[in-house]
């Protein structure tokens, strides 16, 4: 928990509670359902927590702005971001029923009010949203092809244009060599110091 009030020092009373009961609600689940390998839950705070919250470095939401977690596993991106903009709407989707079970559970545990999350594949998601987020879920390519009909190219909300923000680590150039004009990337350790960020980027696709 030190780690993420570190780099986010003027969290609320009430985020800081939700934040920190992180912690044994993922243990407990993950002992049922694994959904952070074993040998990394001990990590859960640097590994998980700040790494989605990247996202939040690179832009603040404003409130009422609709944002989709694809393929949100056990709720990363989707539930770190939820607590840290109470104000916005947040759906995560994912195509397996037991990591929804776990979002769901761990948002209503923390009384989190700004989140719905459903099992359901990108190609049979209808909603509009300002932006997408996701942690290496598929090729930045493959996953455009499926999410671009979810974003609200209509209502712009925020000082940056509606679009998709991608965690990922390694080498990129390939896969992002069809946005090579449009696409932003920046390294986490542009906000990180932990030597676990290093090679570890959010890339940003306008659209």
């Amino acid at each position: 928990m030190d780690i993420i009030q570190k780099y986010f020092p003027t969290l609320s009373a009430e985020q800081q509670q939700q934040f920190a009961a992180l912690d044994a609600l993922y243990h407990d689940w993950n002992s049922k359902i694994n959904v952070i390998s074993r040998k990394d839950i001990d990590n859960l705070y640097e590994h998980h927590v700040l790494h989605s919250l990247a996202i939040a470095k690179a832009i603040r939401f404003k409130p009422e702005s609709r944002i989709m977690d694809f393929g949100c596993g056990g709720g990363f991106p989707g539930i770190p971001l939820a607590i840290m903009f109470p104000e916005c709407q947040f759906k995560l989707i994912d195509g397996t029923a037991k990591k929804i079970r776990v979002c769901n559970e761990v948002a209503s545990a923390i009384g989190l009010k700004n989140v719905v999350a459903e099992q359901r594949r990108g190609e049979e998601e209808k909603g509009k949203y300002d932006f997408i987020v996701s942690r290496a879920v598929m090729p930045l390519p493959d996953m455009v092809k499926i999410v671009k009909k979810n974003i609200d190219l209509k209502q712009q909300r925020n000082s940056m244009p509606n679009g998709i923000f991608c965690l990922k680590g390694g080498d990129l150039q390939a896969e992002l060599h069809p946005f090579r004009n449009i696409v932003e990337q920046t390294e986490l350790t542009t906000w990180f110091a932990e030597e676990w960020f290093n090679e570890k980027h959010l890339i940003y696709l306008p659209c």
